[in-house]
C-alpha cells in the first residue's frame, strides 16, 4: 500500500468525504478543516492553496475514516 495512491488536493478529498456523509467543522484560522461523520469517525484536512495532500497524510486520513485505498480510488 502507498505508492499506488493517487495524489489529490484537499478540495478533492473534502468532496469525497462529503459524499460519504462527513460534515465539515471549520477550525478558525488554522487552514485546517475537521470532518466528522455521524457514526463518530473524524479526520482533519489541511487546506493550503495549490498543494496536494502528501501520500503519508492521505494514508492517515483513509485510516481515520476507515476507507480502504481501493474504495478511495473508486470514489475519485
Amino acid at each position: 500500500m502507498g505508492h499506488d495512491l493517487p495524489m489529490v488536493t484537499a478540495k478533492e478529498m473534502a468532496a469525497i468525504l462529503e459524499r460519504l456523509g462527513f460534515q465539515v467543522r471549520p477550525l478558525g484560522g488554522t487552514g485546517h478543516r475537521r470532518y466528522v461523520h455521524p457514526d463518530g469517525r473524524r479526520t482533519m484536512i489541511p487546506f493550503h492553496a495549490g498543494q496536494d495532500i502528501g501520500r503519508g497524510l492521505l494514508r492517515k486520513i483513509l485510516r481515520d475514516v476507515e476507507l480502504a485505498p481501493e474504495e478511495f480510488k473508486q470514489l475519485l
